[in-house]
């Protein structure tokens, strides 16, 4: 299912047992041939439920909430990958599917539950419906990372809400850090900081930890510079919002680029 446009791909796909023919590919390679140092990763930019798989038993509502997506994260790391000349490879499916950013593994990989919503059709999977969802979704993402990648930079883009259980998360960015070659990341949040009265998180509203995959997976064993950054969602649900979050990192991330 690869596209006629030339900025946009899909990659060589094998037969999946969960996607069907018209089911889209599991992710999206938009400007495949860009020529910076940047390769931008949305894991969470998408929220299509495979045709197999229903609604996973939840209604419109819910699936248009950030349990089902990052929020105009999409847009933003689309808006980044044409300021920059960057390839971007964003997540098609919902991580309520299978979440791209998780180890396959973990029980929140495929969640039960997610922020006080029961998914229905995450309850008693079996080892095979857990191993279709890897197959078809998560594998190829990540191997489609693993081949676009080589030496350079990744860039995450990820998006949080303004609240969560009651607790007001005043950051409008965060960058996130742990293990690796950090001092990109260490850069990129100094410059915030100089840049920008705002609140800027370091490791806020979200540390990057053991839970994180797609760093760790591609970033640490080369030691290779990264960078994932949180946008609070509120400010990216206006094309101006966006715009000038784009800009704003477009300078911070050219002006720290390793």
């Amino acid at each position: 299912m690869a596209s006629n446009n030339p900025h946009i791909g899909s990659g060589e796909l094998r037969p999946s047992p969960l996607l069907g023919v018209d089911d889209p590919p599991p992710f999206q390679i938009i400007n495949p041939a860009g020529a910076s140092s940047f390769l931008i990763v949305c894991d969470h930019a998408g929220k299509l439920i495979p045709r197999r798989l229903g609604s996973l038993g939840l209604g419109p509502e819910e699936l248009g909430r950030h349990i089902a997506w990052d929020l105009g994260a999409a847009e933003l790391s689309v808006m980044l990958s044409k300021a920059l000349d960057a390839t971007l490879i964003r997540q098609t499916y919902s991580r309520l599917v299978i979440d791209c950013n998780r180890d396959p593994s973990a029980p929140d990989a495929m969640a039960p539950v997610s922020d006080g919503t029961i998914i229905p059709g995450n309850q008693d999977l079996s080892a095979e419906d857990r191993a279709a969802r890897v197959e078809s979704i998560h594998e190829p993402y990540h191997s489609a990372i693993a081949s676009a990648l080589g030496e350079k930079t990744i860039v995450a883009i990820h998006s949080f809400t303004p609240e969560m259980n009651g607790v007001v998360r005043p950051w409008k960015i965060g960058i996130l850090h742990h293990l690796g070659n950090t001092g990109f990341a260490m850069s990129v949040l100094a410059e915030l900081g100089r840049m920008t009265t705002q609140p800027v998180g370091d490791n806020e509203p979200y540390a990057m930890d053991g839970i994180d995959y797609t760093v760790p997976r591609h970033a640490y064993p080369a030691e290779l510079p990264y960078l994932e950054i949180e946008v609070r969602q509120d400010i990216l649900l206006t094309p101006e919002g966006r715009a000038r979050i784009s800009a704003l990192l477009q300078t911070v991330l050219q002006k720290c680029k390793p």
